[in-house]
């Protein structure tokens, strides 16, 4: 795949609107996204809106939290969990059919809106992008009726990161009439922290084997799978896990990439690609142009390609051009002006090499 500079973007918007975010969506990005929209309450939130369907969630919406409740008999909810993922995930005899692990309209005003309007829309884009909270942010930010990270209940983390791989395939499944391709990314902000004292019982290993999981299920409905962090961290368990897309903020951490170069050049010349989270999610994108951009994106791709050896032109072939994170948090002109600036730019690169 050669996406040579084209847009897409994170999931979540700070929009009010259902019909008017996808429009912008739709109008602003080479590879559209559903948006998130946080605005419509808890069920929305990064996490909880992919909880739907796992057992033992609790949605306390008087303190505003979700929690998993592991000090009861959950035999009989798991049992039904596993039946319904080995009937639809089995390698073998499986149905392929995800529909047990859906996102409701009630948890995504986003995903629904945006099958209206491709519906009306007819024909099919080249490209649609949805996307997942990963299993490990999941798993990490989620807890117990005791409040320990659920993560560490490793019945409760297995079931997550099935939940999730399910829940890929089923957005995969439901938009795949109406794009070539389906780009599934999973959100990952929590490795950002890999490595610190917080997690520090957190095995590198095991979560090269939670991304395997769910880079696979991706895989199993033809999706492209990308995985996003937007702050630093060991890029190479991304690409070790096998995902076709990294997306990072190469606005504040554009060098980082480079710290990896064996791994990154590997990478890119076995066909995977870059994301490069140009444009700043906050207060800051105020005091950015084309110009500005452009001049930052050149320098991080020339660091990485004298850093680790590799061609500029491969560099730029295989590159995505994103927001540095999700709109979701910051005033709604600031966010119109980060889709603004990033279309803008990509038209600017694709000029100035002739893609």
């Amino acid at each position: 795949m050669k996406p040579q500079c084209i847009t897409t973007a994170i999931g979540s918007m700070p929009f009010d609107d259902p019909k008017y975010a996808v429009e912008l969506s739709l109008k602003r990005l080479d590879v559209p996204i559903w948006p998130q929209l946080g605005y419509f309450g808890l069920k929305e939130q990064m996490e909880i809106q992919y909880s739907e369907g796992m057992p033992c969630t609790v949605l306390d919406t008087e303190k505003g939290r979700m929690f998993f409740q592991t000090d009861g008999d959950y035999s009989e909810e798991f049992a039904n969990f596993y039946e319904s993922y080995i009937m639809a995930m089995d390698p073998d005899e499986g149905n392929g059919d995800c529909s047990a692990m859906a996102i409701s309209e009630e948890y995504s005003h986003g995903i629904y809106e945006m099958e209206r309007q491709l519906k009306a829309k007819g024909g099919k884009l080249p490209y649609l992008k949805v996307q997942v909270t990963g299993p490990c942010s999941i798993a990490l930010t989620l807890v117990d009726q005791d409040k320990r990270a659920i993560y560490y209940n490793e019945e409760f983390r297995d079931m997550i990161t099935k939940a999730i791989a399910m829940k890929c395939r089923w957005q995969i499944q439901k938009f795949a009439s109406y794009a070539d391709t389906i780009v599934c990314f999973i959100d990952e902000p929590i490795l950002s922290a890999f490595g610190s004292s917080t997690y520090v019982s957190v095995q590198r290993e095991d979560v090269v084997n939670i991304l395997i999981e769910t880079i696979d299920a991706v895989h199993q409905d033809g999706g492209l799978a990308g995985i996003h962090c937007c702050g630093n961290t060991e890029w190479s368990i991304l690409i070790d896990a096998g995902v076709d897309i990294v997306n990072f903020d190469a606005f504040e951490f554009g060098e980082t990439i480079a710290m990896y170069p064996e791994h990154v050049k590997r990478h890119l010349e076995r066909g995977g690609t870059l994301a490069w989270g140009i444009c700043p999610t906050s207060s800051l994108i105020r005091d950015e142009t084309v110009d500005s951009l452009e001049e930052r994106l050149e320098y991080v791709m020339d660091h990485l390609a004298s850093t680790a050896g590799i061609e500029k032109s491969l560099i730029l072939d295989q590159a995505f051009l994103t927001p540095a994170c999700g709109t979701g948090s910051i005033a709604v002109d600031d966010a119109e002006r980060v889709f603004e600036l990033l279309q803008a730019l990509s038209a600017r690169m694709r000029e100035k090499y002739g893609f």
